[in-house]
């Protein structure tokens, strides 16, 4: 399926310097270690519904990962909760982390709330990760135990896209009101400032709200390899319905007319693989469709930064960590402007946002015009590495270390000079 809307052109006008301004930044660099104060035998439980190791692991998991890596150097024990896959331990330790795996998909959040019920006087902190559905820890954990509530992105519009509607609405409920209600005292974390600005909107949510912003591994310099087309553009992440993978393989047959040597790379695995080879064998688009699989780092970078262009299709993201992947190489974006997205994407400077009335087609079509100019596709890499340059998983960690001593009185009552801001201004943000 293509993205449906009036036909329109996109403006692809560079944003100005100062209309950036209020995008996510992080602190500077060289602070990444001295940052976070130590949590010296503080015990942290991390909640989360899928660990990075898992087959259709993506970026929360990855967020949810790095940040508990992070606490573990600041003298944390941490123990992360999730889900099993068939043939995995449900105990392992990795990364100095203790990781315990329990139930499937769905059974999951109630074995991790019963299991943190018998074990409730372990914990001193509880990370909850509501991937739509929380896990319920103010209700398990202890009245003085601290519990900090992570939302990437609102589910709502997901909730109705992939499930039938009597099941959409009690999801919509959970996330909402009831969500709302069940962790109105507890710190909430979001990644960028038009997720934090969705859960005001769309769930009227009442808790203080931080954001701290994904990281990004730092980009491994590959020697530039041929990649097919002329040019060649890549989708990189899952292969899950509500990242609409279709629609970027779809761009191989709707841009021909006007570019015949266009080729299309998608590097990732996941459930909707079968259905993307079958559409990529029709004779319309076969050849020029390649289906990498998961790639290790060398040779995924060596894809992506062989690519003219990264196309991102989903319209439900809190941030998008494979944009800020493409940036590092130098590779622009065109993503859907929708939260999350907005803020990982520099309309105009590090990619090209579709707005609303504007077609997928449409706006990765005017980015390849732009691109053709050597100059303009020089200028763009740099301003695309300079703007990853701004994320690392040191800063988010940092963010967070700040964030717990906060919540357990180890810091002074100051607001840091970084992304994640003290209690009292976030209390004032509540209104």
């Amino acid at each position: 399926m293509v993205a449906q809307g009036a036909k329109a052109k996109s403006s692809g006008r560079p944003a100005p310097l100062s209309a950036l301004s209020d995008r996510p930044h992080l602190a500077g660099a060289g602070t990444d270690a001295a940052a976070g104060p130590l949590l010296d035998g503080v015990r942290v439980a991390v909640l989360n519904f899928r660990e990075p190791n898992q087959t259709v692991a993506g970026g929360a998991e990855q967020y949810a990962w790095q940040i508990s890596a992070y606490l573990v150097g600041q003298g944390a024990d941490v123990c992360f909760l999730t889900s099993r896959e068939r043939n995995q331990a449900r105990a392992e330790s990795r990364d100095g982390i203790e990781l315990r795996r329990m139930g499937g998909k769905y059974l999951v959040y109630l074995l991790v709330s019963l299991w943190l019920l018998v074990h409730r006087r372990r914990f001193d902190v509880v990370i909850d990760c509501m991937n739509g559905i929380p896990f319920f820890a103010p209700v398990v954990a202890r009245r003085r135990t601290r519990v900090i509530c992570v939302v990437h992105h609102v589910h709502n519009r997901q909730f109705y896209a992939f499930f039938p509607r009597w099941l959409a609405r009690i999801g919509c409920f959970i996330e909402g009101p009831v969500a709302r209600l069940l962790y109105r005292r507890c710190t909430t974390v979001t990644v960028s400032e038009s997720s934090r600005e969705e859960l005001r909107a769309r769930l009227r949510w009442l808790a203080p709200i931080e954001v701290v912003p994904n990281g990004s591994p730092v980009a491994t310099p590959v020697a530039r390899e041929h990649v097919p087309g002329d040019p060649a553009i890549v989708y990189l992440g899952r292969l899950v319905g509500h990242k609409r993978v279709e629609r970027v393989v779809e761009l191989a047959a709707e841009l021909a007319p006007g570019r015949p040597g266009l080729h299309v790379h998608v590097v990732g695995r996941g459930p909707e693989y079968d259905r993307l080879a079958e559409r990529a064998s029709r004779p319309d688009v076969a050849g020029r469709v390649h289906l990498h699989g998961f790639l290790p780092e060398r040779e995924k970078n060596a894809v992506l930064s062989g690519a003219r262009l990264n196309v991102t299709a989903s319209e439900f993201e809190g941030w998008g960590l494979t944009v800020i992947e493409a940036a590092a190489l130098g590779v622009p974006t065109v993503a859907y402007d929708v939260p999350g997205l907005r803020d990982s994407v520099r309309h105009g400077v590090t990619g090209w946002l579709v707005r609303d009335g504007e077609r997928l087609a449409d706006v990765v079509a005017h980015a390849l015009r732009e691109l053709d100019d050597p100059m303009t596709r020089a200028r763009m890499a740099r301003a695309c590495r300079r703007w990853a340059g701004e994320f690392t998983w040191g800063k988010t960690g940092a963010a967070m270390t700040r964030l717990i001593a906060g919540e357990l009185g180890r810091l002074p009552a100051r607001a840091p000079d970084g992304h994640a801001r003290g209690r009292a201004a976030s209390r004032r943000e509540t209104s």
